[in-house]
């Protein structure tokens, strides 16, 4: 029995615990990098005179424009993103 104990506890120690991040730490660079891959928004603007949706990562960088709110919300879950309007 000791044995096996002692087995359990080798493979235990050997492998890496998972890495915990305290949200209320996080530097400008980390909470602006949060949700970049998954979520993207959406905002009414005026380009060139012609009234379109941006599509912006969630950092903020300008990533496409649309005609319509229904074509941007599409592109966005096309790419396997999360999309969401703002005003």
């Amino acid at each position: 029995m000791s044995n096996i104990l002692d087995n359990r506890s080798k493979l235990t120690a050997g492998k890496e615990a998972p890495k915990f991040v305290d949200i209320r730490n996080l530097t400008n660079s980390q909470l602006k990098a949060l949700g970049v891959s998954q979520l993207a928004y959406v905002k009414f603007v005026q380009l060139n005179g012609q009234s379109v949706y941006a599509i912006h990562a969630a950092d903020g960088t300008p990533m496409a424009v649309a005609e319509d709110k229904d074509t941007a919300f599409a592109a966005i879950l096309q790419h396997e993103m999360l999309p969401t309007l703002v005003h």
